[in-house]
């Protein structure tokens, strides 16, 4: 009795499986409704050049514009307007000249951190050299990527044949020469990780290779400074004069500061009488 009541209840749940199954196949599941395609005169925003660029620029937030073009005729690689889009823009190198409202492609930048981005940024034959700086000889992390610097070098000459007006001098090692990165950032406006790497610790210049080797030896002789210069003043340097023999090279000493070290004993100005004997003398002069 049991077992007839068994097969009874699974030829029922068969039956009532059977039934599922055809009913689904009866009744489909509707479709999607369909996605309405781009039209081809749809408007896009593309990123544009806001003026004339030539190859090398490091792109700046003004330096980028938006065109609003038909979908039909947005060309391949185009940068579509978005923030990130201009986030991953600033301050990547440009690989070509582009007039002004050519679209940006994606082949047309090179991003900080991208294999050669440093060695494309260089100008022809230059090489870039790096000095190390605290928050006083680097401007307080006022200067950046873009800017142009002086390199003062302030030295000290201990001993006591030394006169004490001339015991400590500073000069101009390199002048009107571009930064090309502060520690790591080689973006206008990078922000720090912590506020314990706020302050620049080193910073890296664009010079020739002969201004390498004066600020290799310049390092080891004493202090380096930075020292801003002027917008106008560097757009009317001449790129091709080699930077230590541009104006501004003469050496300044301690007595050219301070009237008090000029006045002390055996300073500049002083004139001392050596006698050697009844009958001869010399003047030695400091």
């Amino acid at each position: 009795m049991l077992a007839r009541v068994a097969l009874f209840m699974l030829m029922a749940v068969g039956l009532a499986g059977f039934g599922v199954v055809a009913w689904v196949n009866l009744h489909p599941a509707s479709p999607p409704p369909p996605t309405e395609a781009a039209a081809p005169n749809d408007k896009v925003p593309l990123l544009t050049a806001a003026r004339p660029m030539r190859a090398g620029t490091l792109l700046k937030p003004e330096d980028l514009a938006v065109e609003q073009r038909a979908a039909k005729d947005v060309p391949a690689g185009a940068r579509i307007d978005t923030e990130a889009a201009r986030s991953e823009l600033l301050g990547a190198l440009i690989r070509r000249n582009l007039a002004k409202g050519e679209v940006m492609l994606s082949a047309d930048a090179l991003n900080p951190g991208d294999r050669g981005f440093l060695a494309a940024v260089l100008g022809s034959g230059m090489r870039a050299v790096t000095v190390g700086v605290d928050a006083v000889s680097g401007l307080s992390g006022l200067v950046w990527p873009g800017d142009r610097v002086d390199l003062i070098l302030t030295q000290s000459q201990d001993g006591s044949d030394v006169p004490p007006s001339r015991r400590v001098s500073g000069e101009t090692v390199l002048h009107d020469v571009r930064v090309l990165a502060i520690d790591r950032q080689l973006i206008q406006g990078a922000t720090s990780e912590s506020p314990e790497s706020q302050a620049a610790r080193t910073v890296t210049l664009e010079v020739t290779p002969a201004d390498a080797e004066r600020v290799v030896v310049a390092a080891k002789l004493g202090h380096l400074s930075l020292s801003v210069v002027a917008v106008a003043q560097a757009a009317a340097s001449s790129d091709t004069t080699p930077s230590s023999l541009r104006p501004g090279n003469g050496v300044t000493w301690g007595g050219d500061v301070s009237s008090a070290l000029r006045r002390g004993p055996g300073t500049d100005g002083t004139t001392v009488r050596l006698f050697q004997g009844p009958a001869e003398s010399k003047e030695i002069h400091f």
